[in-house]
């Protein structure tokens, strides 16, 4: 099931089917570093944090009740947002649609999306799925391929993530597309297209509410079986970025659950009549976001903004995959942090409320240099 496809240089196939989602990633050889290890070296330096995965685990009993519980909450909303943003996108581009989402997070909201597209539109719609790093940019090899191996057209590419928080991937995205369009002379759309666009700086989102979009609560279990992107030395100059593909977890993957659980919720009427976006604009939210990290990293002295998470899809990466140091919330009886909450316990972390956080949730990574 994981192997790539025919070549060398093709697609890899998680554990969605290949209408849904093909992985532009190559399959590499796991070398697991302990989730301490990693942060580490991370923080002194000695290594990016792209040049590393941990090893996953399935979710306890307990964790994936609060996962299940909260996708029976949330599926009619993100179903109608997803609806919302494909629509957008329709209206944004001549013909037919070329969805890139950025590995993973951006990887089952690019299914629904493409499903959404396919099942309303008048338009045609593929989604491939691809490899983003901060400081590194984007997987040109993987844009390559599509343009000139697959001949699909650069202009009908919509690159889709899941969220944004502090807009550091965004900033990345846009600065990778502009050096892609510069080197090979083409005219990418830089734009991204996000469900929740917490620290607005998304061109095109669904809402600005920071809720828990139930895909966030967990790793690869809900992303295809595949882990987040790798870059290291078993990646050559014209190989894709790298991954690891989990199939040890293949009896604990919701992935297609997941989706199926919000196209079940998908309706025409919601598609040709999406919601209005009534939330704060996204030049107050890009504000209201720098105001809260300059106050984190004062009353914290934490020295690094990368090491301040806020929103609580960024939370829950922390709390699963880093050193947390303090977790802080909104409101303790928000039933979209309850998980948080519960990590929090598990892991022996204190947590602080903050009734006039601009966000539902705010993690600290733990210095450990």
């Amino acid at each position: 099931m994981f192997n790539n496809l025919h070549t060398k240089k093709s697609p890899l196939l998680g554990s969605y089917c290949a209408e849904d989602c093909l992985f532009l990633l190559k399959n590499i050889k796991p070398k697991f570093y302990t989730i301490e290890d990693k942060e580490r070296l991370i923080q002194s330096g000695v290594m990016h944090y792209s040049e590393m995965v941990n090893q996953e685990s399935a979710p306890t009993e307990e964790y994936l009740e609060l996962f299940l519980s909260l996708t029976e909450q949330y599926k009619k909303r993100l179903a109608v947002e997803v609806l919302q943003l494909a629509k957008k996108m329709v209206e944004n581009r001549d013909g037919d649609i070329c969805i890139i989402s950025l590995v993973r997070a951006g990887t089952p909201i690019g299914v629904l999306l493409n499903r959404a597209i396919n099942e309303y539109a008048e338009v045609n719609s593929q989604h491939y799925s691809i490899s983003i790093v901060r400081d590194k940019g984007i997987d040109q090899n993987a844009l390559d391929y599509l343009i000139f191996d697959q001949k699909i057209n650069p202009e009908s590419i919509v690159f889709v993530d899941g969220w944004t928080a502090k807009g550091v991937m965004t900033e990345e995205l846009k600065k990778a597309v502009q050096d892609y369009n510069t080197r090979r002379k083409l005219n990418l759309f830089e734009q991204l297209f996000v469900i929740s666009d917490i620290g607005g700086t998304a061109d095109f989102s669904a809402t600005y509410d920071d809720y828990a979009i139930p895909s966030a609560l967990m790793n690869s279990t809900v992303s295809g079986l595949i882990s987040r992107s790798v870059l290291n030395d078993q990646i050559q100059a014209d190989d894709f970025h790298g991954c690891i593909s989990y199939s040890h977890l293949e009896n604990h993957d919701r992935s297609n659950w997941f989706v199926n659980q919000i196209t079940d919720c998908f309706t025409l009427s919601d598609f040709q009549n999406p919601l209005q976006n009534e939330s704060l604009s996204a030049q107050k939210r890009q504000s209201m976001t720098r105001f809260f990290l300059k106050e984190m990293m004062q009353q914290h002295h934490v020295s690094n903004k990368n090491r301040i998470k806020p929103g609580i899809a960024e939370a829950t990466r922390v709390m699963l995959r880093r050193v947390p140091d303090l977790l802080i919330v909104q409101d303790k009886l928000n039933p979209s942090t309850v998980h948080l909450l519960k990590l929090a316990i598990e892991k022996n972390i204190d947590v602080v409320e903050m009734n006039d956080m601009p966000f539902g949730a705010c993690a600290l990574i733990k210095d450990v240099k």
